[in-house]
């Protein structure tokens, strides 16, 4: 059997270290920083996480109707989503995620972009 991709890189722990980079990086970019000035951040980072974890074949996941619901009241558009997906390529790469896993993972982000976007 072969390992997903969350067991390949090692789990919530190493996870847990990229989601906490792309939000340093997320928190200071002036497009898509704004969204998260009145969000309790360990909440969001908890669920990053465990959607990251579920985008590499992890334990955690959620339905389309329960992502469409958490964005449901932002104004997410195009330009925010890749925004998101570039840093995240650039927080994977960093974190020496291979470019075919970092394909697969934004893949299945890209997969999600008409329920967050308008």
């Amino acid at each position: 059997m072969e390992k997903s991709l969350f067991d390949k890189y090692g789990g919530f722990s190493v996870v847990s270290k990229i989601v906490l980079d792309l939000y340093d990086r997320l928190l200071d970019d002036d497009d898509v920083g704004p969204f998260f000035d009145e969000i309790d951040m360990a909440r969001i980072v908890d669920h990053q996480t465990k959607f990251v974890s579920s985008l590499m074949g992890g334990p955690a996941s959620y339905t389309d109707d329960q992502i469409r619901k958490m964005h449901a009241h932002l104004e997410i558009h195009q330009r925010h989503f890749d925004k998101l997906q570039s840093l995240l390529r650039a927080t994977l790469a960093d974190h020496g995620v291979a470019p075919e896993d970092q394909a697969a993972i934004l893949a299945a982000f890209e997969a999600r972009r008409n329920l967050v976007t308008e």
